[in-house]
């Protein structure tokens, strides 16, 4: 049957469940609007409920909550920056304000981060640096669960790539996308909520034939987004990710859902300065052209309108504001337990 949950009691209770876990209020404000932004932009697999598998990582002591990070070297509009296995939003929001600074500054600001924690929806980050006035650009590197084009034996992770532009937020262009076929937390949710089944070309078993049996994509393997080009996609991020910042790399890298050894994956930002090529509006005038053209083309059969990236969560975070996040009753038993271990008020729930 399920419940639905207003965004900011949501914001509220994972800032109330951080804080009991030793996180600074700051930091813990930071995680939770990140968590609710996805879970508002209809996202849930990057939603509020990785919160508890962060509070696990700090119950291990593989994130270290306090821990703000530190830039380890600065030359020009560069930045490597080293994360110290602090929360992922925490430091993923320095390093955005670096990249900004430094954009502002050479016109471009490149940040790659290592020893870092999952940042949460991409997305987040990217339009960060473009309610700067900067074009926004954020990767980051995962856990090792797809195989490239042509192999059964898992070498890289989702590998996502995302890109914002400045301009109003409800009309823009912000794509956030995995390297392969779907992120491979809608996957784990269909888990978790025992769901039999997911759709074709999501997942292949361990032997890397194509399933649409949940349990056995679960665990087998993601399916790299358009075969080889979602491999080719996916180490051009790690190259810019870990191979760039100086970071683990695939075996070396963790995991959110187990707790043998830290995550430690890498971050790459990229801020760029549109004011170095053309006056603000001048800019935002030709992308509201541009998603016209691309909105108003002819739609195709079985089809009523065209869109474009951004568009389907705009949509679903304007419903979502008004009528509350909804839950199943299975990840509301799971955020109930999280509260009464860390002593904390129970989530304020409405009628779905």
């Amino acid at each position: 049957m399920g419940q639905a949950v207003k965004a900011e009691a949501l914001e509220r209770f994972g800032i109330a469940l951080l804080e009991a876990a030793g996180t600074p209020p700051a930091y813990a404000r930071e995680v939770a609007a990140n968590l609710v932004f996805g879970n508002l932009r209809g996202v849930d697999s990057h939603g509020i409920r990785l919160l508890l598998y962060y509070l696990e990582h700090i119950r291990h002591g593989l994130i270290l909550p306090a821990a703000g990070g530190e830039p380890l070297t600065e030359f020009g509009a560069i930045c490597v920056y080293d994360a110290a296995f602090g929360l992922g939003a925490a430091t993923s929001a320095e390093c955005c304000a670096i990249a900004n600074r430094l954009a502002s500054t050479h016109g471009v600001g490149v940040v790659t981060a290592r020893r870092a924690n999952h940042f949460g929806a991409a997305a987040y980050w990217a339009r960060k640096m473009a309610d700067a006035g900067h074009i926004g650009i954020a990767f980051c590197n995962a856990s090792t669960i797809v195989a490239p084009w042509q192999s059964k034996e898992a070498k890289y992770g989702t590998n996502p790539i995302c890109m914002a532009v400045p301009g109003p937020y409800e009309d823009s262009f912000l794509l956030d996308m995995a390297t392969t076929t779907v992120a491979a937390n809608r996957i784990f949710k269909a888990f978790q909520n025992h769901e039999p089944e997911i759709p074709i070309g999501w997942a292949m078993d361990r032997d890397g034939r194509p399933t649409t049996d949940t349990k056995a994509a679960y665990e087998g393997l993601v399916a790299p987004l358009g075969g080889y080009k979602g491999t080719g996609l996916a180490l051009m991020v790690e190259i810019l990710t870990s191979v760039l910042a100086g970071g683990a790399m695939g075996s070396e890298i963790g995991g959110i859902r187990y707790t043998a050894k830290p995550l430690s994956v890498s971050h790459f930002f990229l801020a760029i300065d549109v004011r170095r090529f053309m006056p603000a509006d001048e800019f935002e005038a030709r992308m509201r052209r541009l998603l016209h053209e691309i909105r108003t083309a002819t739609p195709a059969a079985g089809y009523d309108e065209v869109l474009v990236a951004g568009d389907p969560e705009i949509r679903m975070e304007r419903e979502r504001r008004e009528r509350g996040i909804p839950f199943s009753d299975t990840d509301l038993q799971a955020l109930r337990e999280a509260a009464e271990a860390l002593g904390i008020e129970p989530l304020q729930l409405e009628n779905a």
